[in-house]
């Protein structure tokens, strides 16, 4: 018998051979948008980014809640609206902007359940934008629990978060900063095509985020 024929398996014939994909990995989105922010959530295979979608319409204080929320997150997007309510007049927003109106929160892949606090600084930070009509830069991710008072706390899953916002194209994350010892875990070549920005209140993320111009 003679010797057998080789033959080259690219990127195209993998598709051919095995169907179009099934999965899809989360891209960071390639423009600013008004209520949305970009979140990092660990799962199961690893981290990966979410987006947190708001949006409003003429209702009675209500809040709605879809993408397969789990009950944790489900607090964190009270525990948000609860905190941007308290606080409305320093956060230049009109102190009676829930009188007549519903908030609606959405995080897309509605298949996958989803939990867990670390998306409370994101909520925080969509809603924000949705209410001040200002777009969060899309280069932004980030993570972080957020408490009534604002308090920013940490979170686990850094290591796998930040290489899923690498994957994604992401270039600046913000991190609770009792999270800095876990960026030791990070090798010194990301780190380098990376900004890291370690915060305490929610405040410092929307000075990023949302600066205010009053």
């Amino acid at each position: 018998m003679g010797n057998p024929s080789k033959e080259r398996i690219d990127e195209a014939a993998v598709e051919e051979l095995l169907g179009p994909p099934k999965f899809f990995r989360e891209v960071a989105q390639e423009k600013d948008r008004v209520g949305m922010a970009t979140g990092l959530a660990w799962t199961e295979n690893g981290g990966d980014i979410i987006f947190i979608e708001t949006s409003k319409m003429k209702g009675d204080k209500g809040l709605i809640l879809t993408g397969s929320l789990g009950e944790v997150m489900k607090e964190s997007a009270h525990a948000a609206l609860s905190y941007i309510r308290t606080n409305a007049s320093s956060l230049h927003i009109p102190e009676n902007f829930y009188e007549e109106c519903d908030i609606h929160i959405h995080i897309p892949s509605g298949g996958t359940p989803k939990d867990g606090p670390s998306a409370g600084i994101t909520i925080a930070t969509a809603v924000l934008s949705l209410l001040r009509d200002k777009p969060v830069p899309h280069e932004i991710a980030m993570t972080g629990e957020l408490t009534l008072t604002g308090r920013v706390l940490p979170v686990g899953g850094i290591k796998e978060k930040i290489l899923a916002a690498r994957r994604a194209g992401v270039k600046t994350v913000i991190l609770p900063k009792k999270n800095e010892k876990n960026l030791d875990e990070i090798p010194d070549y990301i780190k380098s095509e990376m900004n890291f920005i370690l915060v305490e209140h929610i405040q410092e993320v929307l000075d990023l985020t949302l600066p205010s111009r009053e």
